[in-house]
Order: C-alpha cells, then structure tokens, then sequence
C-alpha cells in the first residue's frame, strides 16, 4: 500500500516512519532541508524512538517537495499540517489544510484523505461539502512532543471519524503500528468525523481544565503561605482524581493546549457555559498572580531560565513563561534569559546570555517554569512553582 504524509511535523514523520516499515510511505513538506535530512535519516526533531528506526530499521521512507510524486497512486493521503490560533478570529487557521485538500483533488486522485490536524468541531463535515468529496474523514492524534513514535505504538486509544470500510481500514492500518503485546488491549473506537474533533478538544481542554485547576491551588497555597506539595498529595490520594497531571506552573502553554481551548470556546458561541469559559481565562489569571509574585519581590534584574514548556522539548511556542516576561517587562524590570536552543542575541527585547555562570551572576532574581539541577547553586534566589520536578 501507499501511504501519503502531507506535513513533516513530530506527528506526521512520526506515522511516516512507523508506516513505512509495512507499506510505502512518501513524506511531503515545503521544506526543502526537512526532506533532504529525512532522506539521509537524520531526525528532525529529538525523538529517541525516531532516531532508532532511522537508525536500525530499513524503511520504505521517501520525503520530497513534489506534490505530483506524492499523491500519484497513493492509496490514503495523511494531512497533519499546522492550524495555528488566529487571535482576530479566535479560532484555527485551517486555510493551509483547506489548500493541500484542493490540490488532492487536483491531482486527481480519489482515494480517502485523512485529517490528523486539530480543527474546529464540524471542519470535516464542511470540507466534505465544499469540495464535493465524501471520503474526507478525521482521526485525532494523541501524542506528546519528543515521545510521538511511542505514543502511536502504545496509543491510549486509536479513533477514526467514519464508519465505513476505508474508515475502518485506516483504523486497523493505525492498530497495526502498535506494539503487538497491547494489540488487543487499545480501544479502536468508529464515530462520525465532528464527534471525533469534538474528542480531541474536550480532551486537550480537560487536560488544561486540570493543569489551571492545581495551579489556582498553588495560588491559593502560595498566598496563605501553605505547603502546595502536602495539600496537592492529599487531594491525589482519591483514587477518583489521582496523584498525576497536578504539578503546578506558571500556566499551561506549548502548541496544543492555548489554541484547542480557544478553538473549543469558539465553537461554544451559541452554547451556554461557564467551565470552558473559565479555563481560558484561567490561564490569563494565573500568569498575572505569577508575575504579581515576582513584582513584589522588587528584583532589579529578573533572569529567565529556560523559554521552553518542559525538559524535552526543542521548541518553546507558546510557552507560559513568556506571559510572565511580558508581563515584569510592562512594570519596567529588566529581564535576561537563558536559552540554550536561541542563537539570537535578543528575544521580546531582552538580553539572551548564553553562558550560564554570567546569566546566573546578572540576575538577583532567577524565575524558573520548571526547575533543573543546573540551578542547584542558585537556590537562593529561584522563584519556581514546580512542586513535583515533573513536565
């Protein structure tokens, strides 16, 4: 079989590289350095799983520029593009999904085209319309950065928004890359394309729902001057909320959850609710306390180590932390940063130090989204709200 992935993305390589140990797979993207290093297997992004199957298995893998190459013959076509949030409309951008559909259809190949970009609840359905082509399905993805190969192999649950024959046929081709001990094990789960969308926003909003929900926590431990980790661990030792996905931080951030809770409330617009509401603003809430902390700590220089969310990660949009430099910035305190991952001298307008000891020795005040053993020397002066030292 042929397999097409339009996007060369953690979540389309990583099903490219898992497909083409069966089938062969052609890996489209716009970047020409992206397709010549995938073509010499050299991964993109750090994923330790990836390196190993370019590195030890022989896969049917091909990346290029050509779209005609590409979709020639391809019995699915994959598109696991960029929706960014769109601030003016406070919803996804999904005009690039849109064109690579149209020029599918172009191409003239008939075959079933699967979304794996996050999109608005109804997209599909639209599409499906709009270019008169009924075998336009959805399936959400699950997977985390630096860990996408091993969460396609060991998937919570695999869901396809479609019920017929190639639905089910791309259900299985997913349950075939799982790992073969969990084959039997992962919940395989048809439905129609908007439920599906609707999954992947309710369920990335939960997950925000509980990252804000710790964090209002700590704020209020934190302001009573009460030990977070002890009320944090009571609370988690009912089996019914759990001692995970609860250690606070500056606000949830990284790609999807800002933009998939936005997107959800946006397709809440003629819906009554309180709770969607309240975890977008929520997130607004707790940078402000956050930076309210830091202000009244009256620091002269604020370093920030680290703009990325969390260890593991190799890029830093969206990041949390960078509310809070907008934030001391607007009250006039100096901040400098330390990010190993910038090359550019200055980032929102403040000095990027790139050696540690210099960055360490500048700042009186050093904020941490999440804390390191590199700032084991400077405990003094941390301001950190990361309890458990997990992601």
């Amino acid at each position: 079989m042929k397999i097409t992935v339009v996007g060369a993305g953690y979540v389309g390589l990583s099903l490219a590289a898992l497909f083409s140990k069966n089938h062969c797979v052609i890996a489209l993207d716009i970047d020409p350095e992206k397709i010549e290093k995938i073509n010499k297997r050299i991964a993109i992004f750090d994923d330790d799983l990836l390196i190993d199957l370019f590195n030890n298995e022989d896969l049917n893998l091909k990346a290029t520029l050509n779209e005609s190459e590409a979709y020639s013959q391809s019995d699915y076509i994959i598109i696991s593009a960029p929706t960014n949030y769109d601030p003016n409309t406070n919803a996804f951008n999904v005009s690039i999904v849109e064109s690579i559909i149209k020029n599918i259809i172009l191409s003239g190949n008939n075959c079933p085209i699967i979304i794996k970009s996050t999109v608005p609840v109804g997209f599909t359905e639209t599409c499906r319309v709009k270019f008169s082509k009924k075998n336009i399905y959805f399936s959400p993805e699950f997977l985390r950065e630096g860990k996408a190969v091993y969460d396609n192999t060991y998937p919570s649950r695999i869901i396809v928004g479609g019920t017929n024959e190639e639905a089910k046929l791309f259900g299985k081709l997913l349950l075939d890359v799982t790992n073969k001990k969990s084959f039997n094990k992962i919940p395989l789960l048809f439905m129609e394309s908007s439920e599906a969308e609707a999954v992947k926003l309710f369920s990335n909003t939960f997950l925000a729902m509980r990252i804000a929900y710790f964090n209002e926590l700590d704020s209020f431990c934190e302001t009573n001057k009460l030990d977070t980790k002890n009320i944090i661990e009571g609370v988690g030792h009912d089996n019914r909320i759990g001692n995970y996905y609860n250690n606070p931080s500056f606000g949830y951030g990284g790609y999807c959850l800002p933009k998939d809770t936005h997107q959800l409330l946006k397709n809440y617009n003629n819906v009554p609710n309180n709770i969607i509401t309240a975890i977008v603003d929520a997130n607004k809430t707790r940078k402000d306390f956050i930076a309210e902390q830091i202000i009244k700590k009256k620091p002269k220089v604020v370093g920030i180590f680290r703009l990325i969310m969390k260890e593991g990660s190799d890029n830093f949009r969206d990041s949390s932390i960078q509310g809070i430099i907008r934030r001391i910035k607007a009250k006039g305190i100096e901040t400098v940063i330390y990010e190993p991952m910038l090359e550019e001298k200055l980032f929102f307008g403040s000095k990027v130090i790139p050696e540690l000891e210099i960055f360490f020795n500048i700042s009186d005040l050093i904020v941490a989204n999440r804390n390191s053993s590199e700032l084991d020397s400077v405990r003094e002066k941390l301001y950190t709200r990361d309890i458990f030292q997990e992601n």
